[in-house]
């Protein structure tokens, strides 16, 4: 992964952060050890997707990132957040248009802006 994609990724990930705590969903204590080791997609059954963001996606995103080791070759955080969200769009614009960036920056690498 090039320098300029690294940079722009880790942008992307406390741009995320921020909105997360803009919206108020930043928490200060983690979820059980249980809840964070769920089988389900997104840890459905044990946590809030804006949970699952903060403690699971945004790590594991970095820790790739730092260890300059591969991205996931799709990623749709976005849609899964449009399903999550589809009663509430606008109070999650912003959240999402975030999501979507992150999207397009790990599946499509020529897209740094």
């Amino acid at each position: 992964m090039t320098a300029p994609r690294r940079v722009h990724l880790l942008q992307l990930l406390s741009d995320l952060q921020h909105e997360l705590q803009q919206m108020g969903c930043w928490e200060q204590s983690a979820p059980t050890a249980q809840a964070l080791q769920s089988q389900q997609p997104f840890c459905v059954d044990t946590l809030e997707f804006t949970q699952w963001l903060q403690w699971l996606f945004i790590p594991r995103m970095q820790a790739l990132i730092h260890s300059e080791q591969a991205l996931p070759s799709q990623c749709a955080i976005c849609e899964m957040a449009e399903m999550v969200y589809r009663e509430q769009r606008v109070r999650v614009d912003s959240l999402l248009r975030c999501l979507k960036s992150i999207d397009v920056a790990i599946t499509e690498p020529c897209q740094v802006h």
